[in-house]
């Protein structure tokens, strides 16, 4: 029955409608460019989503920055268009000039009749407002638990968070990542909204290394916490730690991450990898036996759907909602005493580990696997056009 499903007939995919992903920052990982240093979960979903329904014979667009692309290049069946490049424009003046008009102009060059969008910012307003306009159809997908508190979403100024939060309230569709999101959007927004989970594709013959490192990846950044991770090494110099990620390109972001770098080169057992490209960071995943998140706040990291598709267990101070048979597949630690604990714990214990690798391998198959989560989305997406 799924393999019918996943080949409709010529009448079947005929009707089946335009959707273009509003991604500006995508390119880098659709592409799979990796002289730009650009990756991130939400251009990872994209890029993932995008080819995905292409596969199942939609029209699939994307609309990015102008990273030196040409003008409707097509990548796994994605034809991408054009905004305005990284940091074109005079401050200030550039929020309206080339940043709304190039924005405006490629929504209407695209002409799809969906439209999705994905993390906080201007561009969902912006979005909204052009869909409302022009008879289109708009999907907002949120990428971190704070996007459904207003005042405290991660946008610096309040004109731009005024903007996204008139966006909440004005797409057609909204969907999240996890309970604790949902019921956000239920509480202040008084909207019901789609719980969809996060999927990938790992690559053939990924799995765990039981003999690996304790891996940690993301973006060197203040709120994702690497140097929690740091003091992890020193407390557990019996272990080995393999870090992932680069910072922000402004002064304040490379002043911080050349801070964490340093902490990092005057621990014995801590190898800094620095920046990679999204395919290289990836393989990285094998060689760990665990992996290990630090933030605060989250939506789903899809390092834990990298870690788990692999049978590596993880550790984090959030919790991402995911469950099998009741508990969750992630372990949950409120403080760094716990942390130290649960690390040293699946680093030693290989019972406790097996249990733990097979758990989270299982769910994600269940649960995060691409044909699963892409069912999803084609069925909001028949909702929408049948609205």
């Amino acid at each position: 029955m799924r393999a019918a499903a996943s080949t409709p007939g010529a009448a079947a995919l005929a009707r089946r409608p335009h959707v273009c992903f509003l991604a500006p920052s995508t390119w880098p990982v659709l592409s799979g460019d990796r002289s730009i240093r650009v990756v991130g979960g939400a251009e990872v979903q994209q890029s993932l989503l995008a080819t995905s329904l292409a596969k199942r014979g939609y029209r699939v667009s994307m609309i990015c920055l102008d990273y030196g692309q040409r003008e409707g290049a097509e990548v796994g069946g994605v034809t991408v268009y054009r905004m305005h490049r990284p940091h074109e424009g005079i401050p200030v003046l550039r929020f309206l000039h080339p940043r709304l008009t190039s924005l405006w102009n490629a929504l209407k060059r695209v002409d799809a009749e969906i439209y999705y969008q994905r993390t906080s910012a201007p561009l969902t307003g912006f979005l909204a407002a052009f869909c409302a306009m022009h008879g289109k159809r708009s999907i907002y997908a949120g990428a971190a638990d704070l996007d459904f508190l207003p005042g405290r979403e991660q946008i610096r100024y309040a004109r731009d968070r005024l903007i996204f939060q008139y966006g909440l309230r004005n797409v057609d569709r909204i969907i999240v990542q996890n309970p604790v999101q949902r019921d956000r959007v239920l509480a202040n927004y008084r909207r019901d909204a789609a719980l969809i989970p996060n999927c990938y594709t790992p690559p053939p013959g990924a799995r765990a290394d039981r003999a690996g490192c304790v891996l940690w990846a993301g973006a060197l950044r203040p709120h994702k916490r690497p140097e929690v991770f740091l003091e992890l090494a020193r407390r557990l110099p019996q272990h080995r730690f393999v870090m992932i990620g680069g910072g922000d390109p402004d002064r304040a972001g490379e002043a911080y991450t050349q801070a964490i770098r340093s902490a990092a080169a005057a621990l014995p057992n801590v190898r800094s990898l620095g920046f990679l490209p999204f395919a290289e960071a990836d393989r990285r995943f094998d060689g760990a036996r665990l992996l290990v998140s630090t933030s605060l706040h989250e939506g789903f990291p899809n390092t834990f759907l990298q870690a788990w598709a692999r049978g590596v267990p993880s550790v984090g101070f959030v919790d991402p909602g995911a469950r099998r048979h009741g508990r969750p597949v992630n372990h949950v630690v409120a403080d760094f005493g716990q942390a130290s604990a649960q690390v040293e714990r699946l680093m030693t214990d290989d019972l406790a580990w097996r249990e733990a690798s097979q758990r989270a391998l299982a769910h994600f198959r269940e649960q995060h696997a691409v044909e699963a989560v892409i069912g999803a989305y084609e069925r909001e997406i028949d909702r929408l056009v049948r609205r």
